[in-house]
């Protein structure tokens, strides 16, 4: 299950249909800013029950958000022990050097910047398909009030 945090609706739809059209059935969770995805994450709030709010595989995260932005949510993420191998891969618009590095030395595992039309998004996605999905090995992540990692479904296009 992917974790999209994004707060750009054209950016979610435009995504939504681009994994669609790859074929990728895993499913895809949004949530619009970055207090939710802390929330989501620590099964907080409204994200208490994991039945309906499952603990996601990988998190695409958008950088340039309103109140908590992408970067605070990265450092929030490697602060939390159980949380520190959670795939993050960045999505987001910028291609500053400056928030690539500040990205990876926060300790994403990926920067990926959104192209500017459906083709190119849709060139992505598979490349995303390819690599996260088919070839990429999650690591075990340890979650309060989780089963065990080798339980709990992983991405389901192994």
């Amino acid at each position: 299950m992917f974790l999209l945090v994004e707060d750009n609706e054209d950016d979610v739809i435009l995504l939504q249909r681009s994994f669609a059209k790859n074929k990728i059935a895993n499913p895809l969770r949004v949530v619009r800013n970055g207090q939710e995805a802390m929330l989501y994450l620590e099964a907080g709030g409204r994200y208490r029950n994991r039945a309906e709010f499952p603990f996601p595989s990988i998190v695409l995260l958008d950088l340039k958000m309103p109140g908590i932005d992408g970067f605070e949510v990265l450092a929030w993420i490697r602060q939390q022990p159980e949380l520190r191998t959670l795939r993050v891969i960045v999505l987001t618009s910028s291609d500053a050097i400056s928030d690539v590095n500040r990205a990876y030395q926060l300790g994403a595992n990926s920067f990926l910047v959104k192209p500017g039309d459906l083709h190119d998004l849709n060139l992505l996605t598979a490349a995303i398909r390819g690599y996260w999905i088919w070839t990429d090995h999650a690591p075990e992540t340890s979650l309060l009030g989780e089963a065990p990692s080798s339980s709990r479904p992983g991405l389901s296009e192994r």
